[in-house]
């Protein structure tokens, strides 16, 4: 069965970031948002997207390496450890996970081609699903 646990390793699963969400919502600036919760993958992953889209690639893979390092600390306080199921069906791990795919892009694009790989199967690891949902505007 495709996304089936085979190794029982538990899912980890993020905690809200309810207020993060909510400036959001009402208008805050990804870059203001960064500022005040900068411990946030969420934002982070805002602004990786925001530069790619504005061809700002060097910034993009620098916003996207900053909301996977602050992803995986988040990983770690919430009991991961070092592999398992990240799944995206569970809204707070998407911060993480676009932040992830934002890497991978961003890497590509500068030629990185041992982290694309490596980003790619981390992604594929933690939830076979994210790719596609996040490709899809998701």
């Amino acid at each position: 069965m495709v996304g089936e646990n085979l190794l029982g390793i538990p899912e980890t699963l993020l905690p809200e970031e309810t207020e993060v969400l909510a400036r959001y919502e009402a208008g805050d600036e990804a870059t203001d948002l960064a500022a005040k919760f900068p411990a946030s993958s969420l934002v982070w992953a805002l602004l990786a997207n925001e530069a790619h889209s504005e061809g700002r690639i060097v910034e993009s893979y620098a916003f996207a390496r900053v909301g996977y390092h602050r992803g995986l600390d988040s990983l770690r306080k919430a009991g991961w450890r070092g592999q398992g199921p990240v799944p995206w069906r569970h809204e707070p791990n998407r911060g993480f996970l676009r932040s992830l795919y934002a890497l991978g892009r961003a890497a590509a694009a500068i030629g990185e081609t041992e982290e694309v790989d490596r980003i790619g199967k981390f992604l594929n690891d933690s939830d076979v699903s994210a790719k596609a949902e996040i490709e899809a505007g998701n």
